[in-house]
């Protein structure tokens, strides 16, 4: 989501509109030695918000890639968009979390940076900022 990674890894990535995951929850599974990576999983009670983006294959390949060096797959699932709206959706997520760990802190700056450029809803960004102030 960072705009910047983003622009490296998939150039054509178009910004199409903010979705939430309904009955998801973000989580950090994954050892980077510098704390733990994020991702997504199902689960009750939850909502992970994010930007939805438009990729040609091309771009595609690539960030399915990129998020397969950092410990991710790509799944197909239902966001919603502000309306209401279902949409299939690429989640990338790690699917061999063996445990939990504490937010990267350079990856959740990141994480931030990009709720506040593509304007995730207010409290999403603070309940990450909130991850911040425990590492």
């Amino acid at each position: 989501m960072d705009p910047a990674t983003l622009r490296r890894v998939a150039p054509g990535a178009e910004f199409c509109f903010i979705a939430h995951l309904p009955e998801w929850r973000l989580h950090f599974p994954i050892c980077n030695g510098d704390g733990g990576l994020p991702s997504v999983k199902p689960e009750s009670g939850n909502t992970v918000w994010g930007a939805v983006f438009k990729l040609e294959r091309p771009d595609l390949v690539k960030l399915n890639a990129h998020q397969a060096e950092e410990g991710r797959v790509a799944r197909t699932t239902q966001a919603m968009d502000r309306e209401g709206h279902r949409h299939q959706v690429v989640v990338h997520v790690c699917e061999s979390a063996n445990g939990e760990y504490r937010p990267e802190p350079a990856y959740l700056n990141l994480m931030v940076a990009g709720g506040r450029h593509w304007r995730l809803p207010a409290g999403w960004v603070a309940s990450l900022e909130e991850h911040l102030a425990d590492v």
